[in-house]
């Protein structure tokens, strides 16, 4: 999860109402039901010390969600009597009712698990003239630009005789010049947009063409569908963009997703298991444990932050100041915390501040995603992290191997 849309949370200071509600009631009383969990919600807000705008604000966002099944749920979260972030869910939070909390920091960690989103895909939709581009992620699909290609000659004759043969040939030579265009659109556009799998569809020959074109490394990243056609193509095209054709196209892009998202977890765990332990020489590439991870968060070392939901550590307190980098797994450390008067967080929250701040990574690590010969219980705690830059020997906080995070008091 990329989580430079967390932004706004980090700009304002605190404290937070965060609160996560579920929208899929849809029983005769449902909107009984959804006023009654958004008094519940203002009632724990206020409870638990919340300003009076706040709690209203809130409680007046809840009550204006529409009921279904898309999405199940949201996340909104306020501060000074303003509703700074609204994020809609992927899940929707368990036990049905809502899940409130008023603290320093804004309650984020529950987004890893109910607001987990396989990576963002490029969509090209190919045919012998060029391409349409979208660019598909979490909240929906938009368009993401075109290229036109020649337009004559494109289409073969049937005929033998020497003057069409070699018309034909020059129609060859349209479809490898425009797939050579549309290879490197994709390029280009690949780098700007910010997707991590790139999915053909279209027309099976010119698809292909495409294909081979792209750099060895984007075509390590590249799908090709079998469903979708551009929208202007005409009856001669390959399939008709019938709502079937869009649906079956659908899931292979989503299917495409998720399977890109665990093979990069994966690859995540085989390298933290590697990682967590030193080197011929000494050098210690992944750390896990609360005291090991608060110091490389300081130090801007997280790449990537892995969390497993059920993990213990990640309701663990630590200490936190105003800015992202003031983080200390204890308050008896001043010299971190920059703040005469620091506040209390779960180190999930903390983390997750920290990782947006500094452009870093954050994984989810479910069992189903676990490879083969890698034990489910990696991270150890349920908090870990592959680094920028190593340790030359084991971090000051531990961490290296297993069982560190029991050492923390």
């Amino acid at each position: 999860m990329e989580l430079g849309f967390l932004g706004p949370l980090f700009e304002r200071q605190g404290p937070w109402a965060s609160v996560y509600f579920d929208t899929t009631t849809a029983s005769e009383d449902a909107a009984a039901r959804q006023k009654l969990n958004a008094k519940s919600a203002r009632e724990q807000l206020k409870d638990e010390g919340a300003d009076e705008a706040t709690c209203r604000a809130v409680h007046d966002r809840l009550v204006s969600f529409p009921r279904g099944q898309e999405p199940p749920g949201h996340a909104v979260f306020a501060t000074d009597g303003e509703i700074v972030l609204d994020v809609e869910l992927t899940a929707p939070p368990p036990g049905g009712g809502p899940l409130v909390a008023w603290q320093a920091l804004p309650r984020t960690g529950p987004l890893i698990e109910l607001a987990a989103a396989d990576p963002p895909g490029l969509v090209a939709y190919i045919d012998r003239k060029g391409a349409e581009f979208e660019l598909t992620g979490s909240l929906g699909a938009q368009a993401a630009g075109r290229v036109t290609g020649a337009d004559w000659p494109v289409h073969r004759t049937p005929t033998g005789d020497w003057s069409e043969r070699h018309f034909q040939t020059a129609v060859e030579n349209t479809w490898e010049q425009n797939a050579a265009e549309i290879a490197d659109e994709l390029r280009v556009r690949w780098e700007k947009c910010g997707a991590e799998v790139l999915v053909l569809a279209g027309d099976a020959r010119e698809r292909n063409a495409v294909y081979d074109r792209l750099p060895p490394d984007l075509r390590e990243r590249t799908v090709q569908a079998e469903h979708g056609v551009r929208a202007d193509s005409g009856p001669e095209g390959p399939a008709a963009n019938t709502a079937g054709g869009r649906r079956l196209l659908a899931e292979e892009i989503a299917r495409a997703r998720a399977d890109y998202a665990r093979q990069r977890v994966a690859t995540a765990l085989e390298r933290f298991q590697a990682g967590r332990a030193p080197s011929e020489d000494g050098r210690i590439d992944a750390v896990e444990g609360v005291p090991a991870l608060v110091e490389a968060a300081r130090e801007h070392r997280i790449a990537v932050l892995l969390v497993r939901p059920e993990g213990p550590d990640l309701h663990r307190d630590v200490w936190v100041g105003d800015e992202p980098g003031q983080l200390a797994a204890r308050r008896s450390e001043p010299q971190y915390l920059g703040a005469t008067e620091p506040s209390p967080a779960r180190a999930d929250d903390a983390l997750l501040r920290s990782a947006a701040a500094t452009g870093a990574d954050v994984l989810c690590v479910r069992d189903s995603d676990v490879p083969e010969g890698v034990p489910r219980d990696l991270p150890d705690g349920g908090l870990g992290a592959l680094l920028r830059w190593p340790y030359e020997g084991a971090p000051e906080g531990g961490g290296a191997g297993g069982g560190q995070h029991a050492t923390w008091q």
